[in-house]
């Protein structure tokens, strides 16, 4: 059986009753041309199931309408929900996003942003696994660049980043709402950015409220375990405590589960909050755990909408900031 022939702008034309130039200008917004010219161009198109040729519409706007992301996170816990924020805003655009993993290789950077430009892409978005700066991408790639949950330490380049301290903020507020007066931090790597920028913010918005942790930041890793050997260093200590603020989702649950295996109930006597709101493990953990969402999908909306400004010519540079909020679960109640 013969291959049929694809439906082409001129087909959508003849049924329409107007020329090749007119309909295509109908389907892509383009010219002054009357609203029934265009209802009908676009009910023909319908009819015969038309689908525009991406390289001739590319070649016609002189561009590819693909967009590419580097990303040093090879989990994809933190760019896999960026990603699907950033197809969000692009794909209405019917812009498509090439993935490239660099696994903080700077050879293997080099490598995917060479193939991305010889695709001619409209575009990079630049993101990774862990907050704070980074150098900006090899070379000039003559192409806009949006640095995303990480900043770019140029500050003329475009970034986006999560706003960890008015996350922790949060955090702190909440607690002293439901009653809790005697709170302490168990966060990650001291030398981290993250462990560091949420430490400094709840520390500060305690003084405000003429308030201190009740003993320093404990500073570990970012895990489990650690959360639950902080918690047995608190409790061998016999440090006063009412409300634990944790430097992340896994190191809250370790902390709960060192806790109730210790007779302190949560929130009965401990009241207990974590960071970054991973559903693996808040919905996991027992009893469900308040945290504070970074809305990692709305900051790839957002990343990607910066660059869809870039590209159009209307560049944002420095460093954008993107709210986080509280989700409250059964961690946290009244004292």
């Amino acid at each position: 059986m013969p291959r049929q022939r694809p439906v082409t702008i001129r087909d959508v034309a003849a049924l329409a009753g107007v020329s090749a130039g007119t309909a295509s200008k109908a389907l892509n917004g383009r010219g002054s041309l009357r609203a029934d010219t265009v209802e009908r161009v676009r009910q023909a198109a319908r009819r015969l199931d038309f689908r525009p040729n991406p390289t001739a519409r590319g070649l016609q706007a002189g561009r590819s309408y693909t967009v590419g992301m580097i990303t040093t996170d090879t989990i994809g816990r933190f760019s896999i929900p960026l990603l699907i924020g950033a197809e969000d805003t692009l794909g209405g655009g019917q812009i498509s996003v090439l993935l490239c993993d660099a696994r903080d290789d700077p050879i293997r950077e080099r490598h995917h942003l060479g193939v991305l430009l010889g695709r001619r892409v409209d575009g990079i978005i630049v993101t990774g696994r862990r907050a704070g700066t980074r150098a900006p991408i090899a070379g000039s790639p003559g192409v806009p660049v949006v640095y995303a949950f990480l900043a770019s330490a140029d500050p003329a380049d475009c970034s986006i980043v999560p706003d960890e301290a008015g996350g922790a903020r949060q955090a702190v507020d909440h607690l002293r709402t439901a009653g809790r007066r005697r709170l302490v931090h168990i966060t990650g790597p001291e030398h981290h950015h993250s462990a560091r920028v949420r430490a400094g913010a709840i520390e500060a918005r305690l003084a405000e409220a003429g308030a201190a942790l009740a003993t320093p930041p404990l500073f570990g890793e970012w895990s489990e375990a650690w959360g639950r050997q902080a918690a047995g260093i608190l409790l061998a200590r016999g440090t006063d405590f009412d409300g634990v603020l944790g430097g992340n989702d896994q190191i809250a649950r370790g902390v709960g589960d060192a806790l109730r295996e210790a007779g302190r109930a949560v929130p009965g006597a401990v009241a207990l909050t974590g960071f970054d709101n991973w559903d693996v493990m808040t919905l996991a953990s027992r009893p469900a755990l308040t945290s504070i969402d970074l809305d990692l999908e709305g900051l790839g909306r957002a990343a990607a909408g910066l660059l869809l400004r870039a590209i159009d010519g209307d560049a944002a540079p420095g460093v954008h900031t993107h709210p986080a909020k509280l989700v409250v679960r059964a961690s946290t109640g009244a004292a």
